[in-house]
């Protein structure tokens, strides 16, 4: 049996680390909810559904694509539901799905922990850059 290199158990472990981290559910889910919109997205639909145009209005900082393809991410992952109204012109209605409504109560969660703590983690940002 040959012996591995340092850099070769090095390689190895970074690859085992990278297979667990494809199938790990908290990560896979972070992947989604930390993007810079998505929280931003569901929370907007969380008083109810709304068309394109207002999440465009509501969001303003989200440009049409990025917006777009955050919705159609969302929509992959099962958190939100397009529903097309055929009619002239079509309307298109976003709503939160069952899953986007269970996912809420955490990202409140998160939003508030973030406005008690945030004070603390500047303060310690600006302690670390001043060493």
């Amino acid at each position: 049996m040959a012996t591995m290199t340092a850099a070769q158990r090095r390689e190895a472990a970074k690859a085992a680390f990278d297979d667990y981290m494809a199938v790990c559910p908290a990560h896979q889910l972070l992947d989604v909810l930390g993007t810079k919109w998505a929280s931003m997205v569901l929370t907007n639909l969380a008083d109810g559904p709304r068309r394109y145009a207002e999440l465009t209005r509501a969001i303003p900082g989200a440009s049409a694509k990025m917006l777009t393809q955050t919705l159609r991410s969302l929509e992959r992952d099962g958190f939100v539901v397009r529903s097309v109204t055929p009619a002239v012109p079509v309307q298109v209605e976003y709503a939160l799905s069952v899953l986007g409504e269970k996912v809420l109560p955490v990202l409140t969660h998160v939003q508030d922990w973030a406005n008690a703590h945030i004070v603390q983690i500047q303060a310690a940002r600006e302690r670390y850059d001043n060493q």
